[in-house]
């Protein structure tokens, strides 16, 4: 019987936009007016750090993912070089943080459509969101990219309207309630670091959110037209990208209006179209946060049932997983978990408040995880595989100093989440995840099949024991 394999179906235009709408988030929209509550000016080095070290942790995902073109994501990578049992966390760990970010976003979408239909419950927008959204998936892998393109679309017009108005009021010195738009508002209130070095610390929690889902695209390798080109064209786009959306949008915001004008519970994107005197301003922004919410949501249901599909191929989930409809859709895998994520539905019904702030922070733990495990397989496959590296043409650069830099720099993100109150707890309970995948582990390597055993002829077979 053939193996079934998952349709190329993303062209060059789909992958492109997915990987501009991982690299925006909900976290740039909402987020930012708390991280430059925290960190003022400075918030743009912040930015320009972080993004720097996701930007090796990409081409780092980038050259294992094409040192061999079968590989379907990331946990095919970490189980040649870090073992079964990693690839088994991996696997669960980053569908649990696609998870949590789904029924996060779920959440929003209610709160979102509740602007404009008050009366609505909050539950009942993401439920529609939710079945429309699965249809998609179900139909092909091409739709999806399209969703993804138009999505993205509206986030990038969002920004690059607000970068575009924005320079008009600079250059016209037009006046706001806090004084003149002027790029001195970036050191006239306190200078850049108006906050200390305490600040600019504390703000780190909030940027390296704004950047998970950024890995998205190296999900993407196995339904992706001529990966060897798009692929590396997407990564290599990643700091141009960051430049203009995360600096250039924020340098604007800090220059219009004053850091210390800005409300930390408010989207800075309302108040700047506010302050021009743009008709339903707000009501534009929720448009745009709301299709964000939604992006989100369509990313999280596409990466959950793939990453669910490709542990099934190994074994390391029910069998049924791994089969795909004649759409060569991972089915199953979507059905599975989109049901998973209908709780934060039930959720939404039962306890509409405090919930998803918890699960949204174990979930950024979980990903910084997730990170640390890419660069650490891309050092053993420099060490083990000289050969593959050396007709790789698509090498992460500065390796290995760029490696422990990375590893350095998620461990300081770590830090800064055991410093900040509110995301202490979740730092503290993610350990037991990852304890109670290991008892599964080792429970199911009872009863499935060792994987990679030789006979005396040197041919891999299956070994199944049954207790």
């Amino acid at each position: 019987m053939q193996e079934q394999k998952l349709d190329r179906g993303l062209k060059n235009r789909h992958v492109q936009l997915i990987a501009i709408g991982g690299a925006i988030g909900t976290g740039l929209f909402l987020g930012a007016g708390k991280s430059i509550h925290l960190a003022g000016p400075s918030i743009l080095f912040a930015y320009l750090i972080t993004g720097a070290v996701l930007f090796l942790i990409m081409r780092a995902l980038g050259e294992l993912l094409l040192s061999n073109l079968s590989y379907h994501s990331f946990v095919d990578f970490v189980r040649d070089y870090l073992g079964e049992m990693t690839a088994f966390l991996t696997g669960w760990t980053y569908w649990f943080c696609w998870i949590s970010i789904a029924m996060a976003d779920l959440t929003a979408v209610g709160l979102y459509t509740q602007y404009w239909f008050p009366t609505i419950p909050q539950w009942m927008p993401g439920l529609i969101a939710l079945v429309i959204l699965l249809c998609m998936n179900l139909a092909t892998v091409k739709l999806f990219g399209e969703m993804e393109f138009w999505f993205a679309l509206i986030k990038v017009i969002a920004i690059l309207a607000l970068i575009v108005t924005g320079i008009v009021m600079i250059i016209s010195g037009f006046s706001t309630d806090a004084g003149g738009a002027s790029f001195t508002n970036l050191w006239n209130h306190g200078g850049m670091f108006p906050n200390g070095v305490n600040g600019f610390i504390l703000s780190f929690q909030m940027v390296v959110f704004a950047f998970v889902g950024i890995e998205l695209v190296g999900l993407t390798a196995g339904e992706t037209e001529n990966p060897e080109k798009v692929i590396p064209k997407a990564i290599n786009n990643i700091p141009i990208r960051i430049i203009i959306f995360y600096i250039g949008a924020l340098l604007v915001i800090m220059s219009v209006y004053p850091w210390t004008a800005i409300s930390p519970t408010e989207s800075p994107f309302v108040q700047v179209f506010t302050v021009v005197g743009i008709v339903g301003a707000a009501g534009i922004i929720n448009f745009v946060v709301l299709t964000s919410a939604a992006s989100a949501c369509n990313s999280a249901i596409f990466s959950t049932s793939r990453m669910v599909y490709s542990l099934a191929k190994e074994k390391n989930a029910p069998e049924k997983f791994a089969k795909l409809d004649k759409r060569k859709v991972p089915s199953n895998a979507l059905f599975f978990s989109t049901a998973v994520v209908l709780i934060s539905v039930a959720l939404n019904y039962v306890m509409p408040e405090g919930v998803f702030t918890l699960v949204t922070s174990i979930s950024t733990v979980c990903f910084i995880f997730i990170w640390g495990i890419t660069v650490i397989s891309h050092l053993k496959y420099r060490k083990t595989r000289p050969d593959l590296a050396k007709v790789n043409k698509f090498k992460m650069p500065f390796y290995p100093f760029a490696n422990y830099l990375i590893l350095a720099f998620l461990t300081f993100v770590l830090v800064v989440l055991a410093i900040a109150e509110d995301t202490r707890v979740s730092l503290m309970i993610t350990p037991v995840w990852f304890i109670a995948l290991i008892v599964i582990y080792k429970a199911r390597k009872r009863i499935v099949p060792h994987k990679d055993k030789k006979n005396e002829e040197g041919l891999v077979v299956d070994k199944v024991e049954r207790g």
